[in-house]
């Protein structure tokens, strides 16, 4: 495409240079396409709708402003709330009055009502049961003198188990046994946990504690009888039931859950849950804990409350911030923001090295040491403080950023451009120049300026990114451009504040981190096109 614009032929060689490296080449189009697509990011992300007719008139909010009063008459020259008016009679019962929003209707500054994230109404009813412990004393014959809750495990009343052997329903490993001896004997015992297996081969946990040597034998050894944890066991120890407004149940974990445990609870504790569950549709509510089949449960009330920042939803792919304002449209925005600074400051920057460096090499002398040492003066000035002097003294704004971050970052490229100036100010055609009498500004910048630009262009992708990654980072510490303007910095400050919303780490990091990395693809590209000695590295 662009090989048709160029006629020189070193040029056209570079060129095919550049394309030779896929990545970079790709990388190029993509960022352009980037770039592009944020320029229109109005007809893509935006509260305002494209097209209103209202009235028999058409209007158009993306590119001109209308108060209130326009579409309500309520005299009030105020920013209209278009999405609400679009819920307003006028335009639901005439199809003659419509509106014609964006893909994604929603701008970067528009902050959202809770109540405008659509969520699932519904509460979930959580019960837990809660794990089995037993306690058996035994005596010496193993035959039980006391139990507690530990007819549970095998169906029986606790009284029915006075006096039966503890193996006719558990099995005691050698060592369960041993330990069990040791403390009938009076002698020092550590603490010891086993598995064991209770009725139909159920695992279970058996304990005992530590035991020291008294001044009589026990007579009596207690032993403590857990149930393992679900994951251990693989049984199911919860069960989660959803509800509607109506109280009705929607959905359960599967088919037998509403059976085995909702159909268990009694009419009293059923009527409990559901006025729980309805109190819970407007409060939270506390867990409260109830008996089904002789288990004990722990009854939870879950209900997905909007508060910001909220997860990713359908109508919000990226989620909300802190200010319920949409993702995507801030990292959309903010690419542009991004972008635009960048380019502005690396031409700005350039620019003045170009300027500052042309001077220096092609006069030289005291010239170029006063530059020198005005340069070495400069670059030992705190940018950052400046930065921060300058801000609380005029305000935080794009426009102050770009100068105060434009004055100092010309430096670098100014050496590379003196370098090149001495090189080229002693060459035949720059003598021949000064000989026909031509101005030293037209030798400047028509001769040996197109000579000398390899480090501009080689350098300008590297300088991009590097500008990119600087106003994040000077967002990122609050000295970046004023709220609430759109930044991939401001976003990740908010991640830092709000560690759990898990998408304002994600996707500005990703897309800062695609940027970038396409910038450096074509830098890269860009490097290999103008390498003198391409093939003299070993690659």
């Amino acid at each position: 495409m662009f090989s048709r614009f160029i006629k020189n032929p070193l040029a056209l060689k570079r060129l095919k240079r550049f394309k030779e490296l896929k990545r970079a080449y790709y990388s190029l189009w993509i960022l352009i396409g980037l770039y592009g697509l944020s320029l229109g990011a109005e007809l893509i992300c935006n509260s305002a709708p494209l097209v209103v007719h209202f009235n028999g008139k058409s209007y158009f909010p993306v590119i001109h402003f209308y108060p209130d009063d326009t579409f309500t008459g309520s005299g009030k020259q105020t920013r209209p709330d278009y999405w609400h008016i679009h819920q307003s009679d006028e335009f639901k019962h005439n199809p003659e009055n419509y509106m014609v929003f964006t893909l994604l209707p929603h701008g970067p500054l528009a902050s959202l009502d809770q109540q405008d994230v659509q969520v699932a109404d519904r509460v979930t009813l959580k019960l837990t049961r809660q794990p089995m412990v037993g306690t058996a004393d035994i005596r010496h014959d193993f035959t039980i003198k006391r139990a507690f809750r530990l007819g549970a495990f095998v169906d029986r009343d606790d009284n029915a188990l006075r006096g039966q052997s503890v193996e006719t329903y558990f099995e005691l490993p050698g060592d369960v046994k041993n330990a069990i001896a040791r403390r009938f004997e009076n002698q020092d015992a550590s603490p010891l946990s086993r598995t064991i297996k209770g009725p139909g081969k159920k695992p279970l946990s058996l304990s005992l504690s530590t035991f020291g040597k008294r001044r009589e034998a026990p007579k009596t050894v207690r032993l403590t009888i857990r149930e393992r944890a679900s994951a251990e066991s693989g049984e199911k120890l919860s069960t989660r039931l959803a509800f509607n407004r109506n109280l009705e149940i929607e959905s359960d974990d599967d088919a037998t859950s509403l059976s085995e445990v909702w159909d268990r609870i009694t009419d009293e504790e059923k009527e409990a849950l559901r006025r729980m569950i309805a109190l819970r549709f407007e409060d939270p509510v506390e867990p409260y804990k109830l008996t089904i089949g002789g288990n004990v449960y722990v009854a939870e009330f879950l209900k997905e409350d909007v508060r910001f920042p909220f997860r990713p939803v359908k109508d919000h792919w990226m989620g909300l911030d802190g200010a319920g304002r949409d993702v995507l449209a801030r990292i959309l925005y903010g690419l542009r923001t991004s972008m635009t600074f960048g380019l502005l400051l690396v031409l700005i920057s350039y620019a003045l090295g170009i300027i500052a460096g042309a001077l220096q090499g092609y006069y030289g002398g005291l010239i170029d040491i006063t530059g020198q040492r005005l340069i070495e003066i400069w670059s030992a000035l705190p940018f950052l403080y400046v930065m921060i002097l300058l801000g609380s003294v005029y305000g935080r704004s794009f426009l102050l950023l770009l100068i105060c971050y434009g004055i100092f970052n010309w430096i670098g490229i100014s050496y590379y451009m003196r370098a090149e100036f001495l090189r080229l100010r002693k060459q035949p055609f720059v003598e021949a120049a000064k000989c026909m009498g031509i101005s030293s500004s037209k030798i400047i910048f028509r001769h040996i300026l197109p000579n000398g630009l390899i480090p501009v262009i080689t350098f300008f992708p590297f300088s991009l990114v590097g500008a990119i990654g600087a106003l994040a980072a000077l967002d990122y510490l609050g000295f970046g451009l004023p709220p609430p303007t759109p930044s991939w910095g401001e976003l990740l400050f908010q991640a830092q504040e709000y560690r759990w919303a898990w998408w304002l780490i994600l996707y500005p990091s990703l897309a800062l981190f695609v940027v970038m990395l396409l910038g450096v693809f074509v830098g890269e590209g860009v490097r290999n096109a103008y390498d003198p000695k391409r093939y003299t590295r070993l690659e």
